[in-house]
């Protein structure tokens, strides 16, 4: 074989090689590459499954309320609780049952911890200014507290309630005064002012406040009274009793 026709088999022999090996590095990158879409999966669902764990729900329930909220429940309450959204949606008296235990759990939960907070800012209050007047954190105000000892009736109350309703309207025909609160009103106006609209209170009384409307925010479970809504309470000797 002429020693330039060797030369040229070697050469092309050897770039032969050299693009088998970029080849099959090309390929190797490829498959080692992570594809953005897989990893935003990933992350989502790791987080659906962590939102899923602190309400206490399965997977499979967690991905239902994130599909109720697509739907006309989150157009009309775009801002519902998973726990509130399942319960209203619930497909059997026993999913609205555990859906309503697990809230009034939450609930309990997030009083107690506020009011514990409640307690250790009362104390910093006393250490950083001794004999001012304290500041009640929202939400954490016993009902009625502003009113001790005055023999006002504290009135709590719920939504699509008739018994509420009836129980409101005959304490405003007897002429007495009282605050309400409502129950699971979530922060909303609104939402409290079209009960009362509905109820029948007059606004006069409203604005005169012997009748007050206000957000229950957690009072109605600190009380850890017995029995259903619609509950009036009054203070008697330092405790909360119905009436």
């Amino acid at each position: 074989m002429k020693p330039g026709f060797a030369t040229a088999i070697n050469l092309a022999v050897a770039l032969a090689l050299v693009a088998a090996d970029g080849f099959a590095q090309s390929a190797l990158v490829a498959n080692s590459r992570v594809n953005p879409s897989l990893v935003q999966n990933s992350t989502n669902a790791g987080l659906d499954e962590r939102l899923a764990r602190d309400w206490g729900l399965r997977p499979e329930e967690w991905a239902r309320y994130r599909q109720l909220m697509q739907g006309p429940l989150g157009v009309y309450s775009p801002n519902l609780d998973p726990l509130t959204a399942l319960g209203i949606e619930a497909r059997s008296d026993e999913e609205r049952n555990r859906y309503a235990e697990l809230q009034v759990q939450a609930e309990s939960r997030r009083v107690g911890k506020t009011l514990a907070y409640q307690r250790a800012y009362d104390a910093a209050w006393q250490r950083l200014f001794p004999g001012q007047q304290r500041v009640n954190l929202p939400g954490a105000r016993a009902p009625g507290s502003g009113n001790k000892g005055s023999g006002r009736l504290a009135v709590f109350v719920k939504a699509d309630c008739p018994p509420c309703d009836q129980r409101v309207r005959q304490l405003q025909a007897a002429g007495t005064a009282f605050d309400l609160y409502m129950v699971g009103s979530r922060q909303d106006d609104a939402r409290i002012r079209q009960w009362a609209t509905q109820a029948g209170i007059d606004p006069t009384r409203v604005r005169a406040r012997t009748i007050t409307l206000n957000h229950d925010g957690g009072r109605w479970l600190s009380l850890s009274l017995p029995g259903e809504l619609p509950a009036v309470v009054r203070e008697v000797n330092g405790q909360w009793q119905r009436q």
